[in-house]
Parts: structure tokens; sequence; C-alpha cells
């Protein structure tokens, strides 16, 4: 009678045990095959100033303000806080899971630009294991400048006003803090000077590093393997932190890329990566996010098949 107590606790430690068993026996039968893809590789459309493989969830309107200050060299110039800033304003649209498409406008370069961006392939692991994500992305820009030399590219005729980007954004999320992007590039812009390259051919690399829930170091560069002969060019390198506060992404970054729109940053960077003026200028951009679906916000990401 004395041992009854202790024969009982070991019968239900046992009943517990074989139970708790065959409960793990079918979650591993019954998620075994199952194919979980990989979320945040960036948290945004953008790295910095270079477009990233992330697009938007359908129904998402992301309102987009980026912008550049620097100084000029002679002293004479300075004004209160930069001699110079360049803005650019854009939106982008996720017409599905995979799709999104966006214009903007930039007020120093003066160039209009639309793009599309199609997800092609998610990384996932799992049943399906696919260690990276592809996105390919279009661009266009127009040139709206005066018929002078004044503006920032010399004067050209309307077909020379036309420049067009094509990339693949190949990335993978190697740990859950680290990210990498690699963006094979295509270039194809009118002649700013007699003698220019009408096609580049260029290679870009991004990574992020989360140092906290809401916060990621980022950096970027683009080298170009023909840049033009007809001035000296530097490949766009970048520095910034991100900081994600609920529907607003703020983006800091130290870089030498003035422009903002693909062709023109990935070609036309006239300055290298220094703290001599105007070769390093600050950057800013802010992005906000508009659910247009109702219950999208809340519900947990899973594309469309």
């Amino acid at each position: 009678m004395k041992n009854k107590p202790f024969l009982l606790i070991f019968l239900l430690v046992q009943v517990n045990y074989s139970c708790g068993q065959e409960l793990l026996q079918l979650l591993n039968e019954e998620f075994k095959d199952s194919t979980t893809i990989t979320q945040a590789t960036f948290k945004t459309t953008r790295i910095s100033f270079g477009q990233s493989v992330e697009t938007r969830k359908k129904g998402i309107l992301e309102i987009s303000i980026f912008n550049r200050f620097w100084d000029t060299p002679n002293s004479t110039s300075q004004s209160f806080v930069a001699d110079r800033l360049s803005t650019r304003f854009a939106l982008e649209y996720a017409i599905s899971d995979r799709w999104s498409t966006g214009v903007g406008a930039t007020t120093w370069d003066r160039l209009f630009d639309g793009f599309v961006k199609y997800r092609l392939v998610y990384q996932k692991t799992g049943k399906k294991n696919m260690p990276i994500a592809i996105t390919l992305f279009q661009n266009a820009s127009y040139y709206s400048g005066g018929g002078d030399s004044s503006g920032p590219y010399p004067s050209y005729d309307s077909p020379n006003r036309l420049g067009f980007t094509t990339q693949a954004l190949i990335a993978s999320k190697i740990t859950r803090n680290f990210s990498l992007q690699i963006a094979p590039s295509f270039i194809h812009k009118g002649n700013d000077t007699p003698n220019s390259t009408e096609n580049y051919f260029a290679i870009g690399l991004g990574g992020r590093y989360k140092l906290g829930n809401h916060v990621s170091f980022v950096s970027e560069y683009y080298l170009v393997t023909n840049p033009t002969e007809s001035y000296d060019t530097y490949g766009p390198f970048s520095v910034g932190v991100n900081w994600e506060l609920g529907d607003v992404m703020l983006q800091f970054m130290l870089t030498n890329a003035v422009n903002m729109v693909e062709d023109a940053f990935i070609t036309r960077t006239r300055n290298n990566f220094n703290f001599r003026n105007p070769n390093l200028n600050f950057g800013f951009n802010m992005s906000y996010i508009l659910h247009f679906k109702k219950g999208l916000k809340n519900t947990s990401f899973i594309p469309k098949k």
C-alpha cells in the first residue's frame, strides 16, 4: 500500500512521456514536407541608394522622399547646413505579391523615372529548399533639363535624353542577422558627350547586418566594368543605418553618389568617396507605407503561388 502512490506517479510519467513522443512524431511528420519562405532579407525595397530584392505585399503603396546634401569646394558659397540639396519624390505600388511598379522625379538632375520589379524566386527552406532570392528590375528615365549646358548634364537631343537600367537582384539571407546581395546590371543611356559610351555593364554588391530589432547597418558599392572615357567617374559607395519605425523606414547614409536614379548614379558618379568637398554627401531617405487591402497589415507574408 505504501508503494502505490509511487507506482501511480510512475505510470502517469510514462503515459505523459508516451503522449509527448507521439505528439512530437505527428508534428514532425506534418511539417517535414512543409516549405518556409525566408522573410525580411532587407526589410525595405532599397538597401541604401540601390534597389533590394524585396517587393511589397499586394495592395501596399510606398511613398518615399530621398534627399542628398553636400557642399561645394568654393568656401564663399557656404550656406546653412549644405550648399546643394537634391530631392527625389517617388511612389511605388504593389500590384501583387510579386509585381511592383513605381514612378519618381528628382529636383537636381531633373530626371523623371519609372520602373517595374518582379519577384522571380523566393528564398526557401524545408522540402523545397532555395538558398537565394531573385528579383528582376527594369527602369527608364528621362532627362527634362533645358536646351543649354547649365544643368548637371550637357544638352542633347530628345532621343538621347532617355536611360534604361536592367538588373537581376540576387540575394540571400545567410544568417538571421546577415544578408548579402549581388546585382548584375546593364545600362543603356543617351550620349551626354560626343565620345561617351551608350552601353554599360556593372556589378553591384550590397549587404545588411541587423544590429537590433529595428536597426540595421547597410552598405552598397557598384563597379562599372566599362566606364566612360569622356570624363572621370567612380563607383558609387555608401555606408549607413536603416531604422524601422512601424510603417515608416528611415535611412541615413554617407555616400559619394549624388544622383538617385539607377542609370545616373551607376554611370555618372563624378566624385570619389572621401571627405573632400564635394566628394562626400549625406543621404536621408524616408518611406511611408499605406495599406489599401483590408486586413493586410495583420496577415503573415504568404505569397501566392
